[in-house]
């Protein structure tokens, strides 16, 4: 699967990805009047607008983007009403060729590691046949509980020719807590990037691991370092826009072939109609508003890449 994000990445010119994390208020209204119409003010209600609101704004940046990454708990939230769209949203993303990260941040040991693997990227044995339950291509992983909790994923992985991002550094504010104490004269986080080296060596596609790493474009200079720790590492970067990473501090995540990072937008495309730069699309254009925030993107990063 790492062999086919490369290839969409290749075909749209844009090393980016649209996270899915829609909540009620980004809704506009008139998706929400016609939701609760139909299914009252409920959990089904709240899942049939974020299903048509994330269906809108697929039909308007499809073309546009390689993947596309939904936060499982954005969905959650709503039970399993919640959970049935996630699943929708999942299939029809992959009808139109996009790469799904599905950002579920398990992180487990033994058979429970392994149930989440199977759930998400494997095949689960009922009777004599086999189902995919949630099927997305690619799943976040959080290693703190060391390789116990990665490896049943890489087996998944290996057999199902999927693959996973690990937590390495995360873009949030208190990151640091923890991921930047000092073990043995180094930071914890480049320990942790070391091992998603190691562990992808032993998954390799044609020139990237299926092994890949979360890394915030809040801390390029941390991303400069990684970047060297992990050279056949894909890097999903979230951060870019709402949380104030822009394409100027993405140029280390990539590597000189000008692969190896994927650059996550959620709120800053998908809720682009709130914004000042966007308003003129209006609530009733939500979806143009997203196109349009996914085509400056595109040209931010595109732009500070031919420029480094």
């Amino acid at each position: 699967m790492i062999n086919k994000l490369i290839s969409n990445i290749r075909k749209t010119n844009a090393p980016i990805v649209v996270g899915l994390d829609p909540m009620l208020n980004y809704i506009p209204e008139h998706i929400q009047k016609k939701a609760f119409a139909e299914f009252g003010e409920t959990l089904e209600g709240a899942a049939e607008a974020i299903w048509q609101y994330n269906k809108g704004i697929v039909d308007a940046t499809f073309d546009l983007i390689p993947a596309v990454k939904p936060q499982i708990a954005m969905y959650e939230q709503f039970g399993i009403p919640g959970l049935i769209a996630y699943k929708k949203t999942v299939e029809y993303c992959k009808s139109k060729d996009l790469v799904v990260i599905g950002d579920i941040k398990r992180g487990d040991i033994g058979s429970t590691s392994a149930a989440y693997a199977v759930g998400h990227l494997g095949q689960v044995q009922v009777g004599s046949k086999k189902y995919a339950g949630f099927d997305e291509d690619f799943a976040t992983v959080n290693p703190y509980l060391g390789s116990d909790g990665v490896k049943p994923f890489m087996d998944v992985c290996k057999e199902e020719k999927k693959g996973i991002f690990v937590l390495v550094k995360t873009s949030n504010p208190s990151s640091g807590e923890f991921q930047d104490r000092v073990i043995d004269g180094r930071p914890l986080y480049e320990l942790v990037g070391e091992k998603v080296a190691q562990w992808g060596d032993e998954l390799m596609g044609d020139g990237y691991s299926y092994v890949g790493a979360v890394v915030g474009a809040t801390y390029p200079e941390m991303g400069k370092v990684l970047r060297k720790i992990m050279p056949k590492t894909f890097i999903l970067v979230p951060g870019y826009g709402a949380q104030g990473g822009k394409g100027a501090d993405l140029v280390h995540f990539f590597n000189e072939d000008g692969l190896g990072a994927i650059v996550n937008s959620s709120r800053g495309i998908i809720a682009a109609y709130k914004q000042e730069k966007y308003k003129e699309f209006g609530a009733e254009n939500y979806a143009d508003a997203s196109r349009a925030a996914v085509k400056d993107m595109i040209a931010d990063i595109s732009g500070a890449l031919e420029n480094r």
